[in-house]
This record gives structure tokens, sequence and C-alpha cells, in this order.
């Protein structure tokens, strides 16, 4: 019995040990300022201690789903061409107001059959095809569930776009998650930065890199530009401004395929670099597949012109010489914070649509500290009380209940100091509530064994009735509201998750510490008592 007793105690002072090690790891002093800085390298704190930045964003899904259309069309374009089909051209004929909408124009008859087959083929999938008469118009409208999948993809990747981007800043614990009930809508919370501006920066810009081909250009102005096509802007074309080395004119006009050759997810890495005579460039590299898509284009269409397109605005004009493959360099007139910044948000990618800021807000570093104050103070009260409660409602016994309580907060902050979990304020509330749970625990059964003594039982019978008839309900008791805090975690937000994390964590420590800690003590207090002694409780 000893034996088996000493074995428990080298347990729980090894699981002390751990977990003490899990809040400060290995301090740089033993000085209070440098255990101080320990807690603070590895417990990591929330926004609203740490102060930060508090962003709600809406994702521009439109954007999307009529850049997705514009890919649609070309490719119809094409596959018609590869196929020999006959037809005048395919376009959206009402971009703005009906943006899921792709007209095929000027089939023949004889071919009426042989066009349907294909779009059927091809994009039955994702949208609906009407039409084919005499007019010799075929229509493909995206399906309602095209639409909708295509917009949860949106924001999807607009989540993971960011949080490449907050990555790449160095910070650590971002909160980036969906928002609402919209489904458009995105969370961002930012600890430690406190600079909006900066935030904005790095978030709002699209970096929409990418590579058209020039139809006609340059053009001093968009009346020049028009009457070069009598007017009349083809639907599979459009007009930007921009800027070339080429001629070196500060502001020109261009008519490009509306169509990209390469952009957006094609990229696989940039960096900023020079070219041979010290420009501003950036050194990219495609993937595998856009890498062949670009090289069969190049390939075919040497001492023609692309443009370099950023974010609607022609960077740059260049004649192609030979077939591209999978890497390049892209030389215009860009500043050096434009070229570190794109070849940054050409690592990290794209985003699919722009962002829309519904609301801001930062929290100040100063309020952190009187939020992680106030807290700190409010726990601390909050155990003294309970531990002096403890100690005159229930004697000895009492003692036994404030070292397990103390077990208790060692192994809650050990555990988030070993996973990396993040203190909220709402956080501080749960460790005060884990500290109120587990006084509950102890009562239990410290009250179960005042009954058994009362009904003249010896102490060690007591104490095994005391936990054998209190362990059940302790157990319902923890289940439940570790399935309720699970709950909060799993469709809460950042603070919100804070509280069901220290909450979970607490509970778990408490059923260590109320049932195996508390007994073991009990047990050593026993092996001490002389014959005929009572318990102290």
């Amino acid at each position: 019995m000893n034996k088996n007793l000493n074995k428990k105690i080298a347990l729980i002072i090894a699981t002390l040990l751990i977990f003490i090690f899990g809040i400060f790891r290995v301090p740089s002093g033993l000085s209070g300022k440098a255990l101080l800085a320990a807690i603070g390298q590895n417990i990591h704190l929330g926004l609203d201690l740490r102060g930060g930045a508090h962003l709600i964003l809406k994702v521009v899904v439109s954007e999307a789903v009529s850049a997705d259309t514009d890919n649609t069309a070309g490719d119809v374009q094409q596959q018609l061409k590869t196929a020999n089909l006959t037809f005048s051209q395919v376009s959206k004929p009402d971009p703005v107001n009906s943006p899921t909408v792709i007209a095929v124009q000027g089939t023949t008859p004889a071919q009426s059959s042989a066009v349907q087959s294909l779009l059927d083929n091809k994009y039955s999938n994702d949208y609906e095809l009407t039409g084919g008469g005499a007019d010799g118009t075929f229509t493909l409208t995206m399906k309602p569930t095209a639409v909708t999948a295509l917009e949860q993809k949106t924001v999807q990747q607009a989540i993971e776009t960011i949080r490449d981007r907050i990555d790449a800043m160095g910070v650590r614990e971002p909160v980036i998650q969906e928002y609402g009930l919209g489904k458009d809508q995105i969370l961002v919370e930012v600890p430690g930065v406190s600079d909006m501006n900066e935030i904005r920066k790095i978030l709002h810009e699209t970096a929409r890199l990418e590579i058209h081909a020039v139809v006609g250009g340059p053009f001093k102005d968009e009346p020049d530009a028009l009457s070069s096509v009598i007017g009349n802007l083809p639907a599979d074309e459009m007009m930007l401004h921009g800027s070339s080395t080429v001629t070196g004119d500060g502001d020109e006009v261009y008519i490009l395929r509306r169509q990209y050759e390469v952009g957006g997810s094609d990229f696989r890495s940039a960096d900023p670099s020079t070219d041979e005579n010290g420009r501003r460039a950036v050194h990219f590299t495609l993937t595998n597949d856009a890498g062949d898509k670009f090289y069969e284009y190049t390939s075919k269409h040497i001492n023609t012109s692309m443009a370099v397109v950023m974010d609607k605005t022609v960077k740059e004009v260049a004649n192609i010489q030979n077939g591209i493959r999978d890497s390049g360099q892209i030389v215009g007139s860009f500043s050096p914070d434009e070229v570190t910044a794109l070849s940054k948000l050409l690592r990290t990618g794209a985003l699919p649509a722009s962002l829309q800021e519904i609301e801001t807000r930062t929290v100040g570093a100063s309020l952190g500290a009187d939020s992680i104050r106030d807290g700190v103070r409010a726990a601390i009260a909050g155990v003294l009380v309970v531990m002096v409660f403890m100690l005159i409602y229930y004697r000895g016994s009492g003692i036994n209940a404030d070292l397990a309580l103390f077990l208790n907060l060692v192994i809650l902050l050990g555990f988030m100091g070993f996973s990396g979990a993040t203190l909220t304020l709402p956080g501080i509330a749960g460790v005060i509530l884990t500290i109120g749970m587990g006084v509950d625990s102890n009562v239990l059964i410290f009250e179960r064994i005042r009954e058994e003594v009362r009904a003249g039982k010896a102490p060690s019978a007591a104490v095994d009735q005391g936990f054998a008839h209190a362990w059940v309900t302790i157990v319902d008791t923890h289940v439940t509201t570790i399935v309720s805090a699970a709950i909060l975690f799993l469709l809460g937000t950042g603070p919100v998750k804070g509280f069901a994390t220290t909450l979970t964590f607490g509970l778990l420590a408490n059923l260590f510490t109320a049932v195996f800690v508390s007994r073991v003590i009990f047990d050593w207090h026993l092996g001490r008592l002389k014959p005929g002694e009572a318990v102290s409780i």
C-alpha cells in the first residue's frame, strides 16, 4: 500500500514539473522579471490582451464570378477554333447586369448540332445551354448551384490568401475565419499590430497580375483607341490605361484581349530582381500547367506584343521573341516598394476578389495591459477567497483542496504553453470558472465524506465511500460542460474560442486533481493518523 502510494506521489510530482516546464520552459534567469518574460513567450495573448487590429471584411464574390465566366468565354472560343467550328464571336452580352451569361454567336445551321454537342459535353456541369435556333446563337448561363459553389470557394481562397499574407508578416496566432450568416464575410484579428494602414495595404492588395495579348496600341487617349475599332469595342476585348518603357510616354491606352494568358494562381513563385540594364524587375516561375499553356501561346505568337497588367493598369508591353515556358522576368515601371510588394503577393497568391471593410477597430497595447492586470487581479482574488473559504469551512481537508486547486492552475497554464493556445480576456474568465468547478468537485467529495463520518464509519471507509459516490456526479457535470465548451469552440469567434479553450483544459485538469490528486493526499494523510483519530473535515 505504501509502495503504491509512493508511486502515485511520484506521478503527481512528475506531472507538476512537466507542466511547470510548459509554462516557463528554460527562463533566462530566476528573477521575477525573467520569469514573467518566459511566461509571455510561452503563453500567447489574444487581441483583447495584447492589442492589435480587428476587421470584418466582405468579399466581393461577384468579381470572382465575372472573372470565371470571362475565362470560360475564352475557353469556349478556343474549343470552337480547335474543333474547326464556325462562329462570329463568343462574348458576355451584358457583363454588368448579367455576368453569368455567355453568348456564342454566328454559328451555321449545318454545324449547329456539332456546336451544341461540344458545349454540352464540356460545360454542362456548371452551365445551362439554350438557343441554337435560326439566328445561330447559343447561350450558356451559369447554374445557381455553380454560382453558390464558386462564391463559397472564393471566400475560402480569400481566407487562405489573407492567412498567408498575415503569416508573412510574422504575426503569431491571428484569427482569420468566416463571420456572420451571409457566408461572404471574414473576421480578421491581428494581435500586436496596431498600424491599420499597414494591415489595409496588405489585405486589400488584390495583386491581380495578368499577361494579356495586345490587340492594338499604344494610343494617346480613349477616343483615339475607339476610332481604331470604328467606335465599337468587341465584347472579348477591353481598353486599359498604362505606360510602356518602349515608348517612354507617361499615359497610354491599349486594347487588350479580355481573357488573360497567364494570371492569378498560375504563378508558383516570384522574387524581386533587376534586368541586365539595372531596371527593377520581378523574376517569376509558373506552375507546370500554366507553363505549358504559356509556351503554346508564346511559341505561336512570336513578334507580337503582350501586356503585363497589374490591377487593371498596363505596367509593361513586351514583344514576344521566342517561346516562354515556366519562368521569365517582368520588367516594368515599378517603384522599389511595388517590386517588393508584388513579389510577396504573387508568392502568397492573389486574392480571388476585392474586399470591402464593414467594421474596423484597433485595440491599444495599453488597453490590453489594463485588461491583463484587471483580469489577473480578479483571478488572484477569486483564488484567494476560495482557498480561505476552504480552509475555514473544511479545516485540515481544506489544505487538500487548496493543493489540488493550485495544481489545477499549473496544469491549465502548462497545457496552454505546450499547445500554443491563445489566452484571451474571456479565457481568463474561463480560468476563474474552472476554479469554481474545481471547488464544486471538492465540495461534493467532502460533503459525502462528512455524511459517512456522521454515520459512524472509520476515516478510511468514509473517504472510500465519499470518492466512490461523488465520482459519477463529478464526471457527469464535467463531461456535459466540456461538450458545451466544444460547441462554443466550433461555432464561436476568437474571444469565445479562448473561453472555451481554457474552460476545457481546466475541466480536464480538474478531473485529474479533484479525483486522483485529492485522493492521494487523503491516503497520505490517513496513513499518518493515529488509531482512533478523526479526519479533519
